[in-house]
């Protein structure tokens, strides 16, 4: 019988997900791992097969914890749904800047494509749901192409915080955005 692990996975992933965020996949390496995470190489490889498998991991958790989908469920379906999603989808804490999975983005080349398909499944989540609250509002344009005007603005903001711009910047360019999309 092997030792039993002294970590929580959670935790292991809560750690490395800000490294993974920051340096990306292809500099953050094991050691800078092993630091953030409090666990050796060989308790890491115990429980994710790879350093690929680990950011997989880290991807897949961030996917499934994070608060933004909950912000475009909120009723009334509507504008300030779209409204909250994009100012406050993006975040502005620390090291995290902006959105885990639009920062992985940048590296679908090297990434496996789990990863590609773990990001767009979650994104064509994220436009139905903001098509949802879209059309509650009766647009004259199709909701569905809104949806994905919305989103890759989103993706803009979510990159755009990397340059650490200002939050009450990001909330100008957000309310003249919305502005212009009640009237469509």
């Amino acid at each position: 019988m092997g030792r039993p692990k002294g970590f929580n996975r959670e935790e292991v992933l809560e750690k490395a997900m800000p490294v993974f965020w920051k340096h990306g996949f292809a500099d953050t390496s094991l050691q800078d791992l092993e630091r953030a995470t409090g666990v050796n190489k060989s308790g890491l490889y115990a429980e994710f097969r790879d350093k690929e498998d680990l950011f997989m991991a880290c991807l897949r958790h961030y996917l499934e914890t994070q608060g933004k989908r909950g912000l475009l469920t909120r009723e009334p379906l509507g504008w300030m749904n779209v409204e909250n999603f994009l100012k406050n989808g993006p975040l502005y804490k620390g090291d995290q800047q902006g959105c885990f999975s639009v920062n992985s983005m940048r590296e679908f080349a090297i990434l496996p494509d789990e990863a590609y398909a773990a990001v767009t499944e979650n994104r064509a989540l994220l436009q139905r749901l903001l098509a949802m609250n879209i059309e509650a509002e009766k647009t004259k344009m199709a909701p569905s192409a809104i949806a994905e005007m919305v989103l890759s603005y989103f993706s803009g903001l979510c990159i755009e915080r990397n340059l650490k711009a200002g939050k009450s910047s990001s909330t100008r360019k957000i309310e003249s955005f919305m502005t212009a999309l009640r009237s469509l």
